[in-house]
């Protein structure tokens, strides 16, 4: 497994790296079984420290916590015990869901666009010279082929409000998103009427 451990305006000395590697390394034997890569961000707030942990599992799951606490190593253990509850939360569904995958998940290369949005300046009497929005920022995301069961699950680890991937059944792009109800909504163009 690699690790990448730094800190933003602080130096990361060998024994806490040496901790942070031996007690993930425990978490991730009991739970997870394959992660490949983990970094971990430790930065300073104001009076407090701040651990940032995201794990991408070779199941294609990215897993993420954070934590804060006055000193360094609590903000650390903060960080460790939540991403435990959530790695223990998904064990039998990490299990479940992956026992008869035998390859990793697979990922394709989309780009990924930010529009400009209006300055608010503009009213509603005056039209925009273009229809064609301004593009900010352009860059390339990875798009994984999951199950949706899977899918709902990566959205729910990595705290994101939607995510969008491939349907491994169907081939074609869908989306899982939280709903303002709490629940979960699934656009799956290839079944629309």
């Amino acid at each position: 497994m690699r690790y990448q451990i730094s800190g933003k305006g602080m130096d990361v000395g060998d024994a806490l790296q040496t901790h942070v590697k031996s007690e993930l390394g425990e978490t991730f034997e009991k739970y997870a079984g394959r992660p490949t890569d983990a970094t971990v961000v430790f930065s300073r707030a104001a009076y407090e420290h701040i651990c940032e942990a995201t794990v991408h599992l070779s199941t294609g799951l990215t897993a993420s916590a954070t934590g804060r606490a006055s000193e360094i190593y609590p903000a650390f253990e903060a960080c460790r015990e939540k991403m435990d509850k959530q790695l223990r939360r998904y064990k039998r569904r990490l299990k479940d869901h992956h026992r008869d995958r035998v390859d990793p998940v697979e990922f394709a290369g989309a780009p990924s666009y930010i529009l400009a949005g209006t300055d608010g300046t503009e009213t509603e009497e005056t039209e925009p010279d273009s229809l064609q929005p301004m593009i900010i920022a352009e860059m390339e995301m990875q798009v994984p082929t999951l199950s949706v069961g899977e899918a709902v699950m990566q959205m729910e680890l990595s705290h994101a409000p939607l995510l969008v991937f491939r349907n491994e059944k169907s081939g074609g792009v869908n989306v899982v998103h939280r709903r303002d109800d709490g629940n979960i909504g699934w656009i799956d163009p290839a079944h629309s009427r």
